[in-house]
């Protein structure tokens, strides 16, 4: 079983990216809006139902997806590096895959903003993402979440193993699939 960890920025490609990925290698994509679409038309995204209710549904699918018999999963997630809960839930779901003696792979996206909000509007992450569909909306949040958190590692600050960086600002989703797939023989 292998675990990918894609996470980065909002807009920085991660579900195109494990679109591409899940084709290549035959792993699964769960990337995060899958569960944010289901949960938002019952409760604001800043609540704590919402909250309670996307981390929930998360972790049951890791953990059924950790004892089957798949060869994989790529999950997408925002990951807030300087915020404890953030951590302390990738800890929770690396740890549920460990204990099935996955193997974790951590890869990080990173491109500068120009870039990412031009795919904040992209065809793809629209159809997949009808939330984002308010662009005005949606650029806000970006442009605030960069402001108000870590997104994106500073060089040699990010110590675990099995990590991979990208800068894919001038990638396309195909290539930067085909150098992850390369970096871990997956």
């Amino acid at each position: 079983m292998k675990f990918i960890i894609l996470f980065g920025p909002l807009a920085v490609g991660k579900m195109t990216v494990g679109q591409e990925l899940a084709k290549i290698t035959g792993l699964k994509l769960f990337h995060n809006h899958m569960t944010i679409e289901m949960v938002l038309p019952f409760f604001d995204m800043k609540s704590q139902r919402f909250k309670k209710l996307v981390n929930s549904f998360r972790v049951q699918m890791f953990e059924e997806v950790a004892k089957s018999d798949l060869e994989g999963l790529i999950f997408t997630y925002v990951w807030e590096l300087d915020q404890k809960k953030d951590c302390d839930f990738v800890d929770r779901i690396v740890g549920i895959f460990e204990k099935e003696n996955a193997s974790v792979y951590y890869v990080e996206l990173e491109a500068d903003v120009e870039e990412r909000l031009k795919r904040n509007k992209s065809a793809n992450r629209l159809k997949y993402k009808p939330s984002k569909k308010n662009f005005k909306a949606s650029e806000d949040e970006l442009l605030e979440t960069d402001r108000k958190y870590i997104l994106n590692s500073k060089a040699n600050e990010f110590q675990r193993r099995n990590y991979f960086k990208i800068n894919n600002t001038r990638l396309n989703a195909k290539e930067t699939a085909r150098r992850i797939k390369e970096r871990f023989d997956l």
